[in-house]
């Protein structure tokens, strides 16, 4: 089954959270919070503006994302826990860059 969302929602997957610190200690079940960190899966085509022109999404399918820890609706599709959430939910895309080390 496919699913693509409609207007300004997107579709994204939970990235799961280590489950030991940098210490080396476990973390219980009990004691983990819902990551807040996603990636897109799929987006709809964007929301209308005033003159009912189509405003295109910011985020775009393969984003990894941060999003409050209450946003969006949790649904099952093909055995898999994902949300729907608007883009507004969104607070903003991770973009991971090289650091390179310099020549002494």
């Amino acid at each position: 089954m496919t699913f693509r969302p409609l207007h300004d929602r997107i579709l994204v997957r939970r990235i799961e959270a280590e489950e030991k610190t940098a210490g080396g200690i476990i973390i219980p079940d009990i004691a983990k919070e819902k990551p807040q960190e996603g990636e897109v899966i799929a987006v709809g085509a964007g929301a209308r503006d005033e003159t009912g022109k189509l405003v295109p999404l910011d985020v775009k399918a393969g984003d990894r994302i941060l999003f409050g820890k209450w946003s969006g609706t949790e649904i099952k599709l093909n055995g898999e826990d994902l949300l729907i959430m608007k883009e507004n939910d969104v607070m903003g895309i991770i973009e991971h860059t090289i650091a390179f080390k310099k020549a002494a």
